[in-house]
């Protein structure tokens, strides 16, 4: 529907010409993300200063109009999508790094910078941003902050969450703030920037971002190890994260996945097991041989089928080759995937591979594993064909929430919540848990205005 005339007047008064638009070819653009979820905006802006977001949030106050701020839209859970309609701010043209400060091991930039980008800019100083998920190339920083989007190497150098020193944000009130600080260690009382990070943009926007870097290892050795079973693999992820010297990267494919990749690139010397470990360790060079040794003799569990060290970089790719291919090949596969990321503790994780597999032949549905399994952070992708089996993924999906809670795990690590969670969220939580949230959702937004229908039931 279109705008009422006085709220347009307000948006155009803040945004000049280019900046915002009601043509349907970008409000199309701005309907959809990675998610299976489309709904037409009213209207898209694009910011590019702290002062336009302030003016934003308090006309859409005003009007109660929807707000819903967007990256690179590679949410696969529905959080960018304006399901109730109103305005989108994509943040793609306030991408600017502000600061790299190496001394202080920090960064600080506009939420619209890229991941990529972020890396590239940081390389030449020695350092990167821990955060490093398969969309890098497309995916924005505020996107990474909005649902703690972390990657393989969350194992190691922990969380999106744990990577982030302060923020500055608009209040769906229209209040601007700041929080945290430029130092690693803080008392000083509420940390609201952890709170914001995976808030999925319903609290606050956030219009920049100082970042904890970390100094890049000067060498990385990376392993492939086989396995005869999923059950064989999962005891060595067990094994491996039991011992002190932790890889940076320690990632699972079943038998599936290994497949689907041998398929999509039959040059990649993708190997034919039932489960793969892709181990990855980092640090200084003398230091290396023992933690090499050790993680090899913890991935030597009854089931090894064979255990390969890349000798060199072009080894290193090829290892990392099947893994990379993973997401395309599963779209070549099918149209139709549901893709969840689920985590369980290390130890447990045998039982979660074992719960999947039963769950894939009880509903007689292709599942793929694959994931962060040193996270214990599973990618457990549901491949169905045609109609019966889409019925029947979607059946199996309750069961697959209800196998990890009582596993004492959780229904998202990465991708969030969104529109496709919701429903499942007093699975994970008690009541009054959720309760105290819509009370923290109501102070921050008042009027329920930021990014409406996601997250919370």
């Amino acid at each position: 529907m279109p705008l009422p005339p006085a709220f347009l007047n307000r948006l155009l008064a803040t945004f000049p010409a280019g900046t915002m638009t009601t043509s349907e070819a970008e409000r199309r653009a701005a309907a959809r993300d990675n998610s299976r979820y489309e709904h037409l905006p009213d209207a898209v802006v694009f910011p590019t200063e702290h002062a336009q977001v302030e003016a934003l949030v308090r006309a859409c106050r005003e009007h109660r109009a929807a707000l819903t701020a967007r990256g690179g839209g590679t949410s696969s859970t529905g959080a960018s999508v304006p399901v109730a309609g109103g305005v989108v701010a994509n943040f793609q043209r306030m991408n600017r790094i502000l600061r790299i400060d190496p001394d202080n091991r920090l960064a600080v930039v506009e939420p619209g910078v890229t991941n990529e980008a972020l890396q590239q800019a940081l390389a030449p100083h020695g350092f990167f941003w821990a955060p490093d998920p398969g969309s890098a190339p497309w995916c924005c920083v505020g996107g990474n902050l909005a649902c703690n989007a972390s990657g393989p190497h969350a194992v190691k150098y922990g969380s999106t969450r744990d990577n982030v020193l302060g923020l500055r944000a608009v209040a769906g009130s229209g209040a601007s703030f700041r929080c945290g600080t430029q130092t690693t260690k803080s008392a000083i009382g509420y940390d609201l920037t952890r709170l914001l990070v995976g808030s999925e943009g319903t609290l606050a926007v956030i219009t920049e971002a100082t970042l904890k870097l970390t100094p890049k290892p000067s060498a990385v050795r990376t392993l492939r190890a086989s396995y005869r079973d999923t059950a064989s693999a999962a005891k060595a992820v067990a094994r491996i994260m039991a011992q002190p010297a932790t890889p940076c990267a320690l990632e699972f494919m079943d038998a599936l996945a290994l497949k689907l990749a041998r398929d999509f690139m039959p040059d990649a010397g993708v190997p034919q097991a039932q489960a793969l470990l892709l181990i990855e360790v980092d640090g200084e060079p003398h230091a290396l041989d023992g933690a090499v040794a050790a993680i090899e003799a913890a991935a030597r569990v009854d089931g090894l089928e064979r255990l390969e060290v890349a000798r060199d970089a072009a080894q290193t790719q090829a290892l990392w080759a099947a893994r990379k291919a993973l997401s395309l090949a599963q779209r070549a596969a099918t149209q139709h995937k549901i893709n969840e990321d689920v985590v369980v503790p290390v130890s447990r994780l045998p039982e979660l591979v074992d719960g999947v597999r039963q769950l894939a032949e009880k509903h007689a549905v292709p599942v793929v594993s694959f994931g962060h399994a040193g996270n214990g952070n599973l990618h457990v992708n549901l491949l169905p064909r045609d109609v019966d089996e889409i019925e029947r993924a979607y059946a199996a999906l309750p069961e697959l929430f209800a196998l990890v809670i009582a596993l004492d795990g959780t229904i998202s690590g990465e991708h969030g919540i969104g529109v496709v969670k919701r429903e499942f969220m007093p699975l994970a939580l008690p009541a009054a848990t959720l309760e105290l949230m819509r009370g923290i959702k109501a102070a921050f937004d008042p009027d329920g205005i930021l990014n409406p229908g996601k997250l919370l039931p």
